[in-house]
């Protein structure tokens, strides 16, 4: 108690100070945070509701789906999907044919 008496206004200020700087980081992060999380979202429409539909995307389907004999990779079955090994990130579209590989139902679902 007797040390809190000491404080000077300016040392109350210092605090007060400190505080705020902490609770505008935080802010912040939250934002930042809030931001990436939104650029996300939109890349996973893009991908799911216009990439996946797309023309490109059915002929590079088509392509993997021929090149594995429409058999899947992990169990012989016939295939029906598509999985992507690998994403690019930021070039949606992109991915080489060598990130893609034919699968059946079941065993991309267990994939995911």
């Amino acid at each position: 108690m007797e040390m809190l008496s000491q404080l000077t206004s300016d040392d109350y200020k210092v605090i007060l100070f400190g505080i705020i700087v902490i609770l505008v980081y935080f802010l912040l992060l939250r934002y930042k945070r809030h931001l990436w999380e939104n650029r996300r979202k939109a890349r996973c429409d893009y991908y799911r509701n216009v990439y996946l539909k797309s023309d490109e995307w059915k002929r590079k389907r088509y392509v993997v789906l021929k090149r594995d004999n429409w058999k899947c990779v992990y169990c012989g079955n016939r295939a029906t999907q598509v999985h992507h090994t690998r994403y690019a990130k930021y070039n949606i579209g992109k991915e080489p044919i060598d990130w893609l590989e034919s699968v059946c139902k079941s065993c991309h679902d267990d994939l995911h």
